[in-house]
């Protein structure tokens, strides 16, 4: 991690742990918005207008956080409008790397080689982990945003005019569900599945890995006669679900020890994922490949390095 801008080589993914030894995620430090005329938005400063080619993503097909920006980008048909520079799936003694291994690239933007150095760009003195999802502003040579949650929302409606989809990632007459779900899944998903991984006491794994199959009993219930889950096409709830079910038999069963049940032990999780999956231009979002180098090159959990061979990919669902 960077500390007053130096980088630490010396990384550990647990950077904080609550009271009973669970994990706690970094909270996000730039959190700047994209809006059509450059207003600010619900947090930060203003002075961001959307415009073609101003505005770069970092990603890496390894992280779910990136991987709901990666979608939502494509969804709203703004590939043309954002650029993307993608990270290695294997974290090395400086964190995220850009490089040539298949389906990653260089940092064709600012010539950097770790993503670390994106941040000391955007601030000399910065302390934390660099994170991605970035989203950097060309014309201004900074973060706008690194909070994965903010940047799919400014994807939905940010860019106006510049998006050549359509579809509402966040209708207006279905917000108070979509925030409601969102919420609830969070702690005890998206997040339980790090924290039965990372989690450094008994107590701690217990709950989390109960805390997510809970969530996983219940979300199959909700799920029950639909397509999606609040509208005839995916919503910000679809995309947040689904980055992590879709990585579930892959890394979060075996390496993350939520191995109590798969997802194709859930007729509609995963059936969702495959509509989810299948929906134009999405299956591009996602690299199994890297899913699994990324995950199994965490040394704290995996420090042989093997990457398992399974599962067949075909079978997923």
């Amino acid at each position: 991690m960077l500390v007053n801008g130096n980088w630490m080589e010396d990384w550990q993914p647990v950077q904080a742990k609550d009271e009973k030894g669970g994990f706690v995620r970094q909270t996000s430090t730039f959190r700047n918005w994209v809006t059509p005329d450059g207003r600010p938005g619900p947090t930060g400063e203003g002075d961001f207008a959307a415009q073609s080619g101003r505005y770069h993503l970092y990603v890496a097909l390894i992280c779910p956080w990136a991987s709901r920006t990666l979608i939502g980008r494509k969804l709203k048909g703004l590939e043309d409008v954002i650029s993307v520079s993608v990270v290695e799936p294997a974290l090395t003694k400086q964190g995220w790397r850009f490089g040539s291994y298949p389906g990653a690239t260089a940092d064709a933007v600012n010539g950097c080689t770790y993503m670390h150095q994106i941040y000391t760009k955007a601030d000399p003195y910065i302390s934390g982990r660099a994170t991605v999802p970035v989203l950097w502003d060309k014309q201004k040579g900074t973060i706008v945003n690194n909070e994965s949650a903010d940047i799919l929302r400014m994807l939905n409606d940010g860019f106006g005019t510049l998006a050549r989809h359509p579809i509402d990632l966040y209708p207006a007459g279905k917000r108070e569900d979509i925030d409601a779900f969102n919420a609830r899944i969070y702690p005890v998903l998206n997040n339980g599945v790090y924290r039965a991984g990372f989690a450094t006491t008994q107590i701690a794994y217990e709950e989390a890995f109960n805390d997510v199959f809970d969530c996983l009993d219940w979300v199959e219930t909700e799920l029950e006669g639909k397509q999606f889950l609040f509208a005839d096409h995916p919503t910000e709830s679809d995309i947040r679900l689904f980055v992590t079910l879709v990585r579930f038999d892959v890394a979060y069963h075996g390496l993350f020890k939520c191995n109590l049940r798969r997802l194709s032990d859930y007729a509609n999780l995963q059936s969702f994922c495959r509509r989810i999956f299948d929906w134009p231009g999405i299956a591009e979002t996602v690299s199994f490949d890297h899913i699994k180098r990324g995950y199994y090159s965490i040394a704290t959990l995996n420090p042989t390095g093997i990457v398992p061979l399974g599962p067949a990919l075909d079978e997923l669902f």
